[in-house]
Order: C-alpha cells, then structure tokens, then sequence
C-alpha cells in the first residue's frame, strides 16, 4: 500500500503483521513495519530504504504502482531488514545509483554482494539534490551499527531517521497518533535495540538539535508529525536521571527465593519505592528492558544450582549487562544448599554497568528469622540510597 505522507514523499514500505520475533531474539507482540520512501523531484527520484527480504514482493509492487523511475536508492543502515531488497530493486532499476557511505558500502558489498559500481559514497553533512528538493546526510555510527546515518530533507524538513526513533509496531495508522501506545512501543526498542548506545545517542541528539523539524519518519513504526514527542522521549531515555524504581528479577526453585523476593518487595513498597518484579522462569525479555531504562535499582535473585546461580539468572544478568541501562544500583540475593560460587560469578558477569553492587544476601537453605532481618536491612539500605539520588 502507498500512501503520501507530503506532496510527492510516499511511504512504500510494509507491515510485518505476523512476525513474533526477531533476530531469533527479541519478541515481537505488536509485529513490526519495514519503512521505505520515495521522494519524487524534479530532476531525480529517491528510495530512501528498502524492506526484509520476506517482503520485497510487497515493496516491488508498491514502487511498479507509482510508475516512477528511481535515480538514487540511499541505504541508511545496511541491517537486512532495512536493504534486504537492495540487489531486487537495483536489478529492476538499472540506472539506479545506491548511496551510503564508505563503511556501509563495505557492509553492503559484504552482506549482499552488490557490485562496486553501482554505489555512490557520501560524506558527513554531504548533500545531494533532486532539482527541487535536497536531502543531507548527517552520520549517527553505532545507532545501532557503526554505519547508521539519517537523512534531513530541507525544504520539506523531513528527517529519515532509519532506526533512530523507531518502534515495533505494525499498524494501519501511518503517523502517530495512539501515542501511548506508541510510547510503550518505541521505549520497548530503545531499551532493546539503543540503550547500549544511550551515550553517543545524546551526542546524535545534538547533531540534530538545530534543523527545524516537521516530521520525523523512522524505518519501523508509524510517523512522528509532531516531533517533539518522540525526541523528548528519547532525550529523558538517555539522560542519567533515574526513577525510584526496583527491578526485582528472581527465579526460584523450592520457594526459598520467591519468599525472599515477595519479603523484599512488601519491604520496598511499604517504604514508598515503586517495585516491578519478574519471575524469570515467566518473563518476556522485552518487558524486562523497557523496565531497567529507567530503575535506579536492579536486583537478581537466584538459587544456587550446582556451584552458580540458575540458568535463567544468567540470561537474564548478561541481558542487562549488554543492554547497559544507567541504574546506579545492583544487587544479589538468594540462597544455596551448601556452598558455590554465585557472588563471584555474578559479580565477574556485570562488566559494563557503573553501578554500585550492593553487599550479596545468599542465605542457606529455607529463609529463617535472622534472615528475613537481613532483607529488613537490606531494603532499608536501598531506601536511603533512593533519598540520596
């Protein structure tokens, strides 16, 4: 389906209304949307992105539709769900040129096998015009890949942000407009996808503090007409500020950690911390990411299995750890049987935070009375620290 978003700028992507999961990782309740746009000038035609290799059939029939010739196809990120149409596109459009710049050349040459001439590399803030119309090019590397670049259309002041303020969200809707439910989706890809990068992506974000901005229109999810929405979200995603919040993640396997996690929580709430837990044995990853963005407190607990702790434990500390959210606290807590090494491995696992690692509570065996006078202290010590933020 293609749809004017201004005069002569179509969207010509497609909805993924079906899929569930992506990079055999990231679940997907909401489905996702590839985004591709043709801006008609007056001397040269663009297609900024193509889809998923699943949906180029969708994509050709939607350019065929226009019946428009395509001068220059710009690629903004090389990731497949972005130029997996690429070589189809280029084998319909001969004369068509592909732009990007040097490292997503090498990329795209790598992952698809494009020939070398048919590409035209760019330059930072490099511009190019259509007669009517000029796009520039603004480099934003490591949003997600080291490659990824937006591009600013002048006269219609359109920012093409690729991934940058993107969502997983298949919907009729072409801009924004359920905005809660857009915020719930486009937090869900930052926490997933660009919280690892939240220190360069506020330095992107003054890169783009200056143009004036009428629509913001990314490569997954709906469009941003009113900008300052979604930009402002992302600039509070970014920022070191942190809520009074706990992220309590445990799994448990003969109840001794699940009554030390219901303790824990009944403890912080009655101290007025607003408290969000995940059994782990349960939880959508997803749900797990958007809640770390903004916690000031993450908290694992596991039992001891073997000499370290459980399996779905470590899931979901190396998920964190990747994901890199600015928590300023961390926290272990547990039990075991006769003795192991969970402390030291959970301590050697959380390489990439700057957070303060609470003193362990690993208790043995069934939780006792000196014990649950432990987790007292315990949420008492996080009480004061959440004062002190």
């Amino acid at each position: 389906m293609v749809r004017e978003i201004m005069k002569n700028i179509f969207a010509v992507g497609v909805n993924d209304w079906d899929r569930r999961l992506f990079d055999e990782l990231i679940p997907l309740p909401d489905g996702t949307s590839y985004n591709a746009y043709l801006i008609k000038g007056k001397e040269k035609n663009v297609l900024i992105d193509t889809v998923d290799p699943t949906k180029e059939r969708e994509l050709i029939k939607n350019l065929k539709s226009l019946d428009l010739k395509i001068d220059y196809l710009i690629s903004l990120h090389a990731e497949q769900d972005h130029s997996g149409a690429i070589p189809k596109v280029l084998e319909l459009y001969p004369e068509a040129k592909l732009i990007t710049n040097k490292k997503g050349k090498e990329f795209l040459i790598d992952l698809l096998l494009i020939p070398e001439e048919r590409f035209i590399t760019v330059e930072d803030n490099e511009k190019i015009s259509l007669g009517n119309k000029t796009l520039q090019f603004i480099f934003t590397p490591w949003v997600h890949w080291p490659e990824t670049m937006v591009a600013y259309l002048l006269e219609d002041k359109i920012l093409f942000t690729c991934d940058l303020f993107g969502s997983h969200l298949a919907t009729s809707d072409l801009f924004a407009k359920d905005k809660e439910r857009v915020y719930i989706s486009a937090k869900r890809y930052y926490a997933e996808i660009m919280m690892p990068f939240r220190t360069l992506i506020k330095e992107h974000l003054k890169k783009i503090k200056n143009l004036e901005i009428k629509m913001i229109a990314p490569s997954h999810g709906p469009i941003y007409s009113e900008p300052d929405f979604i930009i402002n979200a992302y600039e509070d995603w970014v920022s070191d500020k942190v809520k009074n919040e706990v992220i309590l993640a445990y799994v448990s396997m003969h109840n001794s950690t699940k009554i030390m996690a219901e303790f824990l929580i009944s403890e912080l709430i009655n101290y007025g911390i607003k408290v969000i837990p995940f059994n782990l044995t349960k939880t959508d990853i997803g749900e797990l990411a958007i809640a770390v963005v903004d916690a000031a407190t993450i908290l694992i607990g596991t039992p001891t299995i073997l000499t370290g702790p459980h399996p779905a434990a470590l899931f979901a500390i190396y998920l964190i750890n990747i994901l890199k959210p600015k928590t300023k606290y961390l926290g272990i807590f547990g039990s075991y049987g006769w003795g192991g090494k969970t402390i030291d491995i959970v301590k050697n696992l959380f390489t990439n935070l700057n957070a303060e690692m609470l003193p362990p509570l690993l208790i043995k065996g069934y939780p006792k009375e000196k014990d649950f006078d432990l987790l007292k202290e315990w949420a008492k010590e996080i009480k004061e620290k959440h004062q002190n933020l």
